[in-house]
């Protein structure tokens, strides 16, 4: 048996006993343990961890674990780029695209929405959402940390909040969403992208009332919806125009 000393940072503190929240603690570690092996383990998916350093020495998740080690884990770091330490993963994504587990369907929703290829199918069982992430490098989205302990998940977010509004402002803050966003580019019904469609062609597909009071329209050519700038689409611009508002401080 090997005794090791770890200390989580930040978020990951979430998933812990009270008792071990943003302190040192030491904790028995099984004869050749993995960095990874202890951290989920401990309860926290290893797809919520960005950097591991064991005695100061940034490690990847198959590192050993030996008599007297201190780990200290943090989570994504969204404004500091420290790809020259990484370890624990063969790259950065550089594309942010998501899948979304059977539960976080207005997730989904809303960040087609915002313009992020996001997959979301009610059917899709854990298997398939985990080989669909590793094959196209999505970041899985879910409230099962289960699911984010599946080896073949390099990129994945547990998502805290309850309510998809929230659970969108979350996201945004967490992954720095605001300068990737594409507001209204794809379909919230198939994940398509959009493209504007002339009025002529859009007009005899649409109500009467639509016709005559819109002359903007934009069609998904995945599943032929066609999309306007109504009512709908006015509620969508207030939900996101506070997560879209960059502080004038940063100078983007």
């Amino acid at each position: 048996m090997t005794r090791a000393t770890f200390r989580f940072y930040e978020e990951l503190n979430d998933f812990l006993p009270a008792a071990r929240r943003r302190r040192d603690f030491s904790c028995d570690c099984a004869h050749a343990a993995t960095v990874k092996h202890m951290i989920e383990a401990l309860g926290v998916p290893h797809t919520e961890v960005e950097l591991v350093l064991v005695n100061g020495e940034s490690v990847g998740f198959e590192r050993v674990l030996l008599e007297g080690d201190r780990v200290a884990v943090y989570p994504t770091f969204e404004t500091l780029d420290i790809t020259p330490l990484l370890r624990v993963r063969a790259r950065p994504l550089r594309v942010l695209r998501f899948i979304a587990d059977a539960h976080l369907g207005g997730l989904a929703s809303l960040l087609r929405m915002s313009g992020f290829d996001t997959l979301y199918d009610n059917g899709f069982e854990d298997g398939q959402i985990a080989g669909i992430a590793a094959r196209e490098g999505r970041i899985v989205l879910t409230r099962d940390r289960e699911l984010l302990k599946r080896r073949i998940i390099t990129h994945g977010c547990y998502i805290h909040a309850l309510k998809p509004a929230l659970q969108l402002r979350e996201l945004f803050e967490r992954l720095d969403l605001a300068r990737s966003a594409n507001p209204f580019s794809r379909c919230l019904h198939c994940n398509g992208p959009l493209k504007e469609v002339a009025p002529e062609q859009a007009r005899p597909q649409v109500p009467p009332r639509v016709r005559e009071r819109h002359s903007r329209f934009f069609g998904c050519d995945a599943c032929q919806r066609l999309y306007w700038e109504g009512s709908h689409w006015r509620s969508m611009c207030a939900l996101l125009a506070p997560l879209l508002a960059v502080d004038k401080s940063t100078g983007a």
